[in-house]
């Protein structure tokens, strides 16, 4: 399994734009493959919009990019609103597992870190003792690695009920002390961003 993160730079004050044009698509869309999530950012790096699609392989991407064109299904027609657009492929962890349509948001909290090589196998065998615990005070949507893009990185999302919520399970975690997991490997770098979800979100 892969799942294709792709993250738009919109024009600033476009959001609710954008996803107007989004939703005219978006149920035509998912009928060719699964959609995870689909946010805009609240907090962090503003005027970027998330969508992640789980793939079984990267054949299957490639087959179902290029059905959905060629039947005119997608993309939705704001491209004069993008202003940059990157995409990563990205391998889901033993622990992060879609199963379709959840409601647990709706404030969520993308983390990206960024590794010395082999380090993120030793982050991920340390989160895999705790992480079951962790979920106890706040779900984990998932967490992945790099596989093609900007490599070492890991990136991991949790939702929330609120930024209020936010707070109080991150103190909580300070006072336990068994979150973040102890491990030899330790972020070169650590972003945080706050999305809210489309409605169209399959994870909102």
């Amino acid at each position: 399994m892969i799942y294709e993160f792709r993250t738009y730079q919109i024009e600033p004050g476009t959001a609710g734009s954008y996803g107007e044009r989004v939703a005219e698509k978006i149920e035509k869309r998912v009928e060719y493959s699964p959609l995870m999530g689909y946010w805009y950012s609240e907090l962090g790096t503003l005027n970027e919009v998330l969508h992640i699609w789980p793939y079984k392989d990267s054949n299957e991407r490639t087959e179902i990019r290029q059905k959905v064109v060629d039947d005119g299904i997608w993309p939705p027609a704001a491209g004069d609103l993008i202003t940059g657009q990157r995409s990563e492929i990205m391998i889901p962890t033993s622990f992060t597992d879609f199963t379709g349509e959840q409601e647990v948001g709706p404030v969520f909290e993308m983390r990206t870190y960024m590794y010395k090589p082999g380090e993120v196998n030793e982050t991920i065998d340390a989160w895999s003792e705790f992480i079951e615990e962790r979920r106890k005070y706040s779900p984990c949507i998932g967490a992945w690695y790099t596989d093609v893009g900007e490599i070492n990185k890991f990136v991991h999302i949790w939702a929330y009920e609120s930024l209020s919520q936010r707070m109080k399970v991150r103190e909580e975690m300070g006072k336990l002390g068994f979150w973040p997991p102890k491990s030899g490997a330790k972020p070169l770098t650590m972003d945080a961003q706050i999305l809210f979800p489309y409605s169209f979100s399959t994870i909102k």
